[in-house]
């Protein structure tokens, strides 16, 4: 049991893969308060930096609609965050036993709108929204989001190919282009992704796609179209079906452009509600108070439909086992690296490998330099699947180089 000399700790009430969640009081007034520490005994450089970003993030954000954070003590060889304690328990909690009624769903929908809008307009993207970080005091219905453990304040990000088991953040409230397998990169709306995902556990009582292989689940994220939400609860007006579903597109430009657009239409249903009901409910264009003061240029390919097609036609074949090879050229900053990553989502369907390695014009004197770059980052992939895999991995490679005793001495594929 945690044990700090300025806190009572009362109870422990949550615990996840890495932290542990404990309920106390501040003795010097007697304060209610949450307090958050690391799992390990002896966190790694990395966690313990995560749990700092965390702290310090949430502290400066300020916000109504954001936990506030009060402070961060050392303990032992790991940290503690102190938060707030306003009584408030987890969406997930909430929709345990049954999903909500379009009643509840409206005005708890549009409290988070407004709290993502608010976090987004101060250069915040949370990137782990889903119903455990979100909560809500079933009294006062004050809610807060929670969690800024793997938040940024970059603007956008580029994700690298890699293993589902190692992604951050929830891998059934992911945006397609943060799983890493797209051919783009990520902004703040991805955390609108996340949210349309929540907002369908919340109406359904269950997720969009109820698979359990992280592989096969970044797959339907980036591929597959999940059931509406008005056929899986046929309670839920179709307008609010509709506002879900936009939210859930696969492309960022297709999804609103902000989380006040999101409040915006979800007022709208609130106030004529009685319009909205039934399979027959009336319905109105969605998005049209929806205006994101950003400036965005899509990420798209252009003119390049038929280079597109003859790759994903190569790879159908090769998939089918058969060996080919395939060269792009033209002059740097034309798009050769863009072109070939819109293989991402066919090899994820398939199960494949992607390695990559480019020819650096300013390292030429090293001899095979693009090979060893892309076989470097295929065994570092490799050592991030199971046991399993990686035995068979081993037992291929060895097969492979023969009783070449210089490769047999080489294949170190061990953690």
């Amino acid at each position: 049991m945690l044990t700090l000399s300025d806190f009572q700790i009362v109870e422990q009430i949550y615990e996840s893969v890495n932290s542990i969640i404990y309920r106390g009081t501040r003795k010097n007034d007697n304060q209610s308060v949450i307090l958050k520490m690391l799992k390990e005994d002896y966190p790694s450089p990395a966690e313990l930096t995560r749990y700092r970003q965390e702290f310090e993030i949430t502290h400066d954000l300020n916000l109504v609609g954001v936990i506030k954070a009060y402070g961060i003590e050392k303990y032992k060889k790991t940290l503690v965050i102190i938060f707030e304690d306003f009584g408030a328990e987890s969406l997930k909690q909430l929709i345990e036993n049954r999903p909500l009624t379009t009643m509840e769903f409206l005005p708890i929908a549009i409290q988070i709108a407004d709290s993502l809008g608010n976090i987004h307009a101060a250069d915040i993207i949370h990137k782990n929204i889903n119903p455990s970080n979100i909560i809500l005091n079933p009294n006062t219905k004050q809610l807060k989001i929670i969690d800024f453990g793997i938040a940024s304040r970059l603007p956008d990000e580029n994700l690298s190919w890699q293993n589902p088991g190692q992604l951050k953040g929830t891998l059934a409230y992911l945006s397609p282009e943060q799983t890493g397998r797209i051919n783009r990169s990520i902004d703040y709306r991805t955390d609108l992704y996340s949210l349309g995902v929540t907002f369908y556990e919340l109406l359904t009582g269950q997720l969009p796609f109820a698979v359990t292989d992280p592989l096969e689940l970044v797959h339907c994220h980036i591929a597959k179209e999940p059931a509406l939400v008005c056929e899986v609860n046929s309670a839920i007006p179709p307008i609010i079906s509709d506002i879900v579903m936009k939210l859930l597109a696969k492309n960022a430009e297709d999804r609103f452009q902000s989380a006040f657009g999101v409040k915006s239409d979800l007022e709208k249903c609130q106030e004529n509600i009685g319009d909205f009901q039934g399979p027959s409910g009336l319905r109105f264009v969605l998005g049209q108070n929806d205006f994101s003061g950003r400036f965005r240029i899509p990420q798209k390919l252009y003119g390049r439909d038929n280079e597109v097609a003859i790759f994903l036609q190569a790879f159908e074949r090769v998939s089918l086992g058969k060996s080919e090879m395939m060269l792009v050229t033209g002059y740097s900053g034309v798009g050769k690296t863009a072109l070939v990553q819109e293989v991402h989502k066919p090899m994820t369907e398939k199960r494949g490998y992607f390695i990559l390695g480019k020819f650096d014009q300013f390292k030429k004197n090293i001899p095979y330099y693009a090979l060893t770059q892309a076989f470097n980052e295929f065994c570092r992939y490799l050592l991030t699947e199971n046991t399993e895999q990686l035995n068979q991995w081993r037992e291929k490679i060895l097969k492979a180089v023969g009783n070449n005793p210089l490769c047999q001495n080489s294949c170190h594929l061990t953690r």
